[in-house]
């Protein structure tokens, strides 16, 4: 840890000056670079002001939190941010362009650079960053995987696919292997040298785990035989790492139906010896096609054949989908990540072209007096748009940033064996993952698609790169279960089935925060904006009675709410974060210690009067379509939907 410290130090000394005495870029250099610039001051801010990240690394005694001082934490993202725009920036329009090329069955070549830029991700150390020493890791906390991943899923999504998925892997052995596995295939997981996947859906189904036909047949000496077929398997086959561990899962032959039935495998792409030597013999796992796809062409999407492959039971027999919730709740996490990057990357991609795109002259007169016409910038209608991916993505970072400290919390109370307060984060981070997961994987498309009406036609032009994060975004509300599966996660198991525990838990919280600061006052507008919330809160609170109300009577209620429920959440969560941050803003213009200028904090407190008078308000309709009649949907014979098809 101590090395990886000092040269991150050092990398960062140059960084620095260079960005001091670097000259201003012209317009073409500043066009050239645009895409993206890691959000540094922004990062800040909600690492230190609004969460005070170094109190919350404190009690982190397992995670090397108390050594982990903000110096370190700026120090490492700085590095990646610099390793974010110089290294894999370039590689993203280059993937979109090249994609992956299936080369025979054991072979995809990635695009260009990709393999490159791998290595030297994995010779930093970066895979194993927030992974136990005991593994190969550097035993750090888990939120700063989570901060570097921010910068990595935005300047190239697809690229940071192969180490999120290993991610997944390696916390699903942890959690449900043996010690002979976790010996056998963590340690090279972590130093990176090997990655990881997810293999659940198959040609007949998707969400609907309960139909998987994969077999798993048991041998002799402890293993089983893995045959079927799997698809939309994310970084199945590539060129960039040595092995590949595929998370499979698969039925016994005595296996009861449904999901009850589904046991979890661990199948190398290479069989792997007691020693840890590879072999180089294929381990009967095929790749039999890449999808042609929409989006998110760095990434190759298989079809993978297991012909009786080799593979190795994770956990309990039968229990397979129970344990594989701890690699589908990692990638949901991360999929909720990729939302803040579309917001953020159409924001900035979006921000120079508003500034500097002349087009006639603003409604209150000439602002632009020396140009032909004013900046479409100071045009109403492209400020809201532009501010609100402002807004989208500032909210969508505090809200993941939260999720990273309950990480580091449950991860240490797993190791001091707490079962109760791991339960309780767990608890918490189950009721919080779908919002996430639903809600800003929704905004983040919504805010890829204003990017570009920002542009008008130059939007739909591919060398001006903003169509490229609508493509790879759209994708994001639909892997790993879509807003409607989360909705029903969220409305249907985490609040009905709980009976309305959870709410109440999560609105109590925020009941107390909002009340004591419209008792306490303050600030221009906390008061009115605390007030605001509370109001939300009780009516989210009031909707999900009237939504059980009418599901004793129809189920199908649940269905007809359930993504207008999960969206109406997911606003009035992120006007909870908003109001925090505000609050952290107003403290900070009264400190003498400030990170940053009085104009970045009276910014932040204009960006929380925005969302909370511009969408905010988005709430008014979610709550007029979750209380719909079932009938209005639900009457219409599937035969008449058409006459004509």
């Amino acid at each position: 840890m101590a090395a990886l410290r000092l040269a991150v130090r050092r990398a960062n000394t140059s960084i620095s000056a260079a960005r001091i005495f670097a000259p201003s870029p012209s317009f073409s250099e500043r066009q050239s670079r645009r895409s993206y610039h890691a959000p540094l001051k922004e990062m800040d801010f909600v690492v230190n002001e609004n969460y005070d990240f170094q109190k919350h690394y404190a009690k982190l005694e397992n995670q090397n939190g108390p050594s982990t001082d903000a110096d370190t934490v700026r120090f490492l993202v700085e590095a990646m941010g610099k390793f974010g725009e110089e290294v894999l920036l370039p590689l993203n329009e280059v993937a979109d362009k090249q994609g992956c090329t299936r080369k025979g069955p054991h072979e995809v070549k990635t695009p260009d650079g990709f393999k490159d830029a791998y290595q030297q991700f994995i010779e930093g150390g970066w895979m194993g960053l927030s992974y136990p020493e005991k593994w190969g890791g550097q035993g750090l906390p888990q939120s700063l995987s989570i901060l570097t991943s921010e910068i990595i899923a935005t300047a190239n999504w697809t690229w940071g696919m192969f180490p999120g998925l290993s991610r997944g892997c390696i916390n699903t052995l942890l959690a449900h292997g043996t010690d002979e596995l976790k010996e056998r295939y963590v340690p090279k997981l972590v130093t990176g040298e090997w990655t990881g996947t997810m293999c659940l859906t198959e040609p007949q189904c998707g969400s609907d785990l309960a139909q998987v036909r994969t077999k798993a047949v048991p041998q002799e000496n402890g293993t089983y035989k893995i045959t079927g077929t799997k698809i939309f398997i994310s970084c199945g086959e590539h060129d960039m790492a040595d092995n590949i561990m595929h998370c499979v899962l698969a039925r016994l032959p005595d296996a009861p139906e449904g999901t009850r039935g589904i046991s979890l495998f661990l199948v190398p792409k290479h069989k792997v010896d007691a020693n840890g030597a590879v072999s180089k013999d294929f381990n009967n796992v095929g790749v039999g096609r890449i999808e042609d796809k929409m989006g998110c062409h760095g990434s190759p999407t298989c079809e993978l054949n297991f012909d009786d492959a080799e593979g190795y039971l994770i956990g309990t027999p039968n229990r397979g989908l129970n344990h594989m919730f701890t690699f589908i709740n990692t990638s949901r996490l991360g999929t909720a990540i990729q939302g803040l990057a579309a917001s953020e990357l159409a924001f900035q991609n979006s921000l120079w072209y508003a500034k500097e795109r002349l087009s006639m002259r603003s409604l209150t007169g000439t602002k632009n007096p020396d140009g032909p016409a004013d900046a479409i910038i100071d045009h109403p209608d492209v400020k809201r748009m532009v501010l609100s991916m402002k807004a989208y993505s500032e909210g969508a970072r505090a809200m993941i940033y939260e999720c990273a400290m309950l990480s580091d919390e449950m991860t240490e109370a797993e190791v001091n064996g707490d079962q109760k307060q791991w339960k309780a984060i767990d608890d918490r981070m189950g009721f919080l993952t779908p919002i996430l997961k639903g809600f800003l994987t929704e905004v983040g498309v919504a805010a890829a698609n204003t990017g570009i009406q920002v542009y008008g036609g130059h939007g739909y032009i591919k060398s001006n790169k903003q169509e490229q994060v609508l493509r790879d975004v759209r994708i994001a509300p639909v892997w790993e279960g879509t807003t409607g599966i989360q909705a029903l996660d969220l409305l249907a198991r985490k609040v009905m089935l709980q009976k309305l525990k959870p709410i109440h838990a999560h609105l109590g919280e925020v009941y107390k925060y909002a009340f004591d600061l419209a008792r306490q006052g303050g600030g221009t507008n906390l008061r009115k904006h605390a007030l605001t919330l509370l109001a939300h809160c009780a009516e989210w609170q009031y909707l999900t009675y009237r939504i059980a109300g009418k599901a004793m009577k129809d189920k199908d209620a649940i269905g007809i709410a359930g993504v207008d429920y999960l969206m109406y959440a997911g606003y009035v969560q992120m006007a909870y974060h908003w109001l925090k941050m505000e609050v952290a803003a107003e403290k900070a213009l009264l400190s003498d210690e400030k990170l940053h200028d009085d104009e970045f904090y009276k910014t932040k407190i204009q960006t929380a009067e925005f969302y909370y008078e511009n969408l905010l308000p988005n709430t008014r309709s979610h709550k007029v379509k979750m209380l719909a009649p079932v009938s209005s949907v639900m009457d219409m014979p599937k035969g008449n939907i058409s006459f004509d098809h």
